[in-house]
């Protein structure tokens, strides 16, 4: 891999991610951009305990520009976008109009290919594994930044998520804090060791391998499996079989074999509903262990699993998984389709 980095018009950060050592980038941002002005702010929520992220600035963000101006396609002639070269691999740029910014963290945005009609899923192998090392390399250097406690790599996918850019592309935000997910994985793991003395990442991955209905796919260094208590009608958790905090620690192993089980499970996730439907939407999200912040739960780093969840909230063909009253208001999901059926949906459709 090689990396160049570099600075757009208005001073954001671009930095280059190419599978050739030979690769050369040193396009100029043509673009009359006047710096950047944000005016993002957290807050916490006093009855909770949690925070929201004020960011009155993203109400002016991009939405939904036709494919011929998309900013994520490569610059080429006259329409220029926020990557200046007429081509890339891989690139991630600061967000021009971030949630997090300053004290309160860091946004950026991953863009996956140059190819805009293309999509994670129909990526090689070669491309899967660049995207993997940027995540790593974006998530150690984030990691030293003051501003910054917890590293999130995720993608959204499809207009039912709430995607406005329909170029195949992630984010990874840098957290000030650790965030209420988080929290709550780090609650659990330090009471289940306290009444145990066990791990509860790995006792809870042993008995999904154990019980084997809900495993969906298997490899030598990695296991994806529906969780017994699923949120969403089709939900996937991703883990190394050996336990690591976070990406920066995946042995070389674990990386190699990370782009085929992935794609795989992409492509599943395309096949649920039947051939030649819409792509289906989904949420995929890197779980890390928090840089900072650990201390207040009394956990190692150590003791967290590195994992990824991959769910959609279509339920089924044309009808999606609202997050209505009990969901939104009181946080207590209902699933309308069992793990376990999910999961052998999901073994039905692999790959030939």
């Amino acid at each position: 891999m090689k990396k160049t980095s570099t600075r757009l018009a208005d001073g954001r950060e671009l930095i280059y991610y190419d599978l050739r050592d030979d690769a050369v980038r040193d396009a100029v941002d043509r673009r009359p951009l006047d710096p950047i002005a944000t005016n993002s702010e957290t807050r916490t929520d006093r009855l909770l305990g949690d925070f929201v992220a004020i960011a009155s600035h993203r109400q002016g963000r991009t939405y939904h520009p036709p494919a011929d101006e998309c900013p994520l396609c490569p610059t080429r002639g006259e329409a220029l976008s926020e990557i200046p070269d007429s081509s890339y691999d891989v690139a991630v740029f600061e967000n021009r109009f971030p949630s997090l910014a300053g004290d309160s963290g860091r946004c950026e945005v991953v863009c996956f290919t140059p190819d805009h009609d293309a999509s994670f899923a129909s990526l090689t192998e070669a491309q899967a594994g660049l995207v993997l090392d940027a995540w790593t390399d974006r998530t150690a250097e984030l990691s030293h930044l003051d501003s910054v406690a917890q590293v999130f790599c995720f993608e959204n996918r499809g207009a039912e998520i709430g995607v406005t850019l329909g170029h195949p592309h992630g984010q990874i935000y840098g957290y000030p804090e650790v965030t209420p997910r988080t929290a709550l994985m780090l609650r659990s793991l330090a009471a289940h060791r306290e009444r145990t003395g066990g791990n509860l990442f790995d006792e809870v991955l042993a008995d999904e391998q154990r019980d084997g209905s809900r495993v969906v796919l298997e490899g030598e260094h990695w296991v994806a499996f529906v969780p017994y208590a699923a949120h969403y009608p089709y939900e996937v958790h991703l883990h190394p079989t050996r336990r690591v905090p976070d990406l920066l620690a995946l042995d070389a192993a674990a990386r190699t074999e990370f782009p085929q089980m992935y794609l795989e499970l992409l492509r599943r996730f395309d096949r649920i509903f039947g051939e030649g439907r819409p792509p289906t939407p989904y949420i995929s999200a890197w779980h890390q262990a928090p840089f900072r912040g650990l201390g207040d739960f009394g956990v190692q780093r150590d003791e967290f699993a590195l994992h990824l969840e991959l769910f959609t909230i279509r339920r089924t063909s044309g009808k999606l998984k609202f997050l209505a009253g009990s969901e939104s208001g009181m946080n207590v999901f209902i699933n309308d389709v069992p793990p376990e059926t999910a999961a052998e949906r999901l073994r039905e459709v692999a790959s030939k």
